[in-house]
């Protein structure tokens, strides 16, 4: 891919530079290949041999190495230069509790930023990626492709959006599961203001089928810290009933639960293995991602899974 940055809405050529030559890995996908930068982007059929991979209930018998069962015991199948490009979906909650912001940006804002930089990331790996912008049902979609217009198709998708009133994330967690049929990396980019127990039933469906799935918990820093005093009425962003009290009153209670709830979604997401990272949206994007990037190649070196 051409390293000419295309005009956009989204992409912010300093965070793009400062991120230099980061990839980010799928690292279940094509497992032991350090799979991005390929050495063809053309798809379909390839006879060049590129790696192994441990077999998955639904690969033909007939890329099974012999040999290497022979020698170790165990089913591998054998990886073709173009079958080592993955797709990578990028799942946008526009629920309106996304449209909250302490400071200059929203959450919603900061995340169509952070899915843009992530897309163009995984394009100039030469691998696929996809859009899908959702409150209680789907708002916008865009199968994954690998050719530069992608980016342009995006950005005008994600200038379009607007945060709605509702949110279904297990719903639509679900669905985009049944929707996949090659086993994907997929990018899950909200607050997560849900009940739990049905957002981990969601993204426990996505690893059951296979694919390796990253959440990015978006949350402002109020949200995190309630640096709030004296008195507030707070009012909810999907149609909660407001309240009205002194700050100082709610403040323990408030950070105790949310560090429970928060507390909780990590948990369930490190037993299912899924990458769980928060994201501070008063933090630099390029920072909130290089961090993420960099600690997932470390796992993937380290041969977490």
């Amino acid at each position: 891919m051409s390293e000419h940055l295309p005009q956009t809405n989204y992409l912010d050529p300093e965070v793009l530079q400062k991120l230099g030559g980061l990839e980010l890995v799928a690292r279940e996908i094509v497992e032991g290949l350090r799979v991005g930068t390929h050495r063809s982007p053309l798809r379909g059929f390839s006879t060049e041999f590129a790696h192994h991979r441990q077999y998955a209930p639904g690969d033909a018998i007939r890329t099974i190495d012999w040999r290497v069962f022979g020698r170790t015991d165990r089913y591998y199948t054998k990886l073709y230069e173009a079958e080592t490009n993955f797709d990578c979906y990028i799942l946008i909650d526009a629920s309106s509790s996304m449209n909250y912001a302490s400071g200059k940006v929203s959450k919603l804002e900061y995340a169509k930023y952070l899915a843009a930089s992530l897309a163009y990331m995984v394009l100039r790996q030469r691998d696929s990626v996809g859009l899908s912008v959702f409150d209680s049902e789907v708002r916008a979609y865009l199968p994954p492709r690998s050719s530069l217009g992608i980016i342009m198709e995006i950005d005008r998708l994600l200038r379009d959006v607007k945060p709605t009133p509702r949110t279904s994330i297990a719903k639509q967690l679900h669905d985009i599961a049944l929707m996949i049929k090659r086993r994907s990396l997929v990018v899950l980019v909200s607050d997560l203001f849900s009940n739990v127990d049905d957002i981990l039933a969601g993204l426990d469906h996505l690893r059951f089928d296979g694919h390796d799935v990253v959440v990015l918990h978006t949350l402002d820093s109020h949200e995190l810290e309630f640096p709030f005093k004296g008195a507030w009425c707070f009012e909810g962003l999907e149609e909660e009933e407001p309240l009205t009290t002194q700050a100082e009153r709610i403040r323990e209670e408030y950070l105790t639960n949310f560090n429970e709830y928060m507390e909780a979604l990590r948990a369930g997401c490190v037993s299912s293995q899924i990458d769980y990272t928060t994201v501070n949206t008063a933090l630099p994007l390029n920072d909130v991602l290089s961090e993420f990037v960099v600690q997932r190649q470390a796992m993937s070196n380290g041969g977490r899974r």
